[in-house]
C-alpha cells in the first residue's frame, strides 16, 4: 500500500452496539494487510469495544483526538483475516 495515501475513513455514528465493530470488521475483510482505516464512533460502548476487537484479531489500533462526541480510531489491519 502506498506510505502517503490516506486511511479509508468510517464514520459509524448514529450507529449503536455492535454495529460500529460488524461495520468496522466488514471493511478490514476487504482491505489488504497494514491497510488503515480511521473509524469515528459516537456511541460510548465503541471506545472499549473498537480497542477489544481489534487486540482480539490482531489489528494495530490507537485512539486519535475525539471530534466532538464521537471517539476516533486508527486501525491498521493486521495480517489475520477479521
Amino acid at each position: 500500500m502506498d506510505a502517503e495515501k490516506q486511511p479509508l475513513a468510517l464514520d459509524t455514528r448514529g450507529y449503536r452496539c455492535p454495529l460500529p465493530v460488524i461495520r468496522l470488521e466488514a471493511v478490514l475483510r476487504s482491505l489488504p494487510e497494514a491497510a488503515q482505516v480511521t473509524v469515528i464512533a459516537d456511541d460510548p460502548v465503541a471506545a472499549v469495544d473498537i480497542p477489544h476487537f481489534c487486540h482480539e484479531g490482531g489489528h494495530p489500533v490507537t485512539r486519535l483526538p475525539d471530534r466532538g462526541d464521537a471517539c476516533v480510531f486508527l486501525v491498521t489491519r493486521g495480517e489475520k483475516s477479521a
